[in-house]
């Protein structure tokens, strides 16, 4: 009945990693003509660190870790 369950369970982290991958090159795969010109690669970096930051921001105001 349990022939093979483990080996199973060790297959789901490489299928894990395998969705992960594929998520993240068909995501991004759009993106790579952008970024041959110098002008949409920094607007598509502004745009990036921009919102890292009022993530970062907003992340520290509802956690109370800063006083703002």
């Amino acid at each position: 009945m349990f022939d093979g369950f483990w080996d199973n369970v060790f297959r789901y982290p490489r299928y894990f990693i395998t969705v992960l991958l594929g998520v993240f090159l068909n995501t991004f795969a759009p993106l790579v003509p952008l970024l041959k010109r110098p002008i949409t690669l920094i607007a598509i970096l502004g745009l990036f660190v921009g919102s890292l930051f009022f993530l970062t921001l907003t992340l520290r105001a509802m956690l109370g870790l800063s006083t703002i």
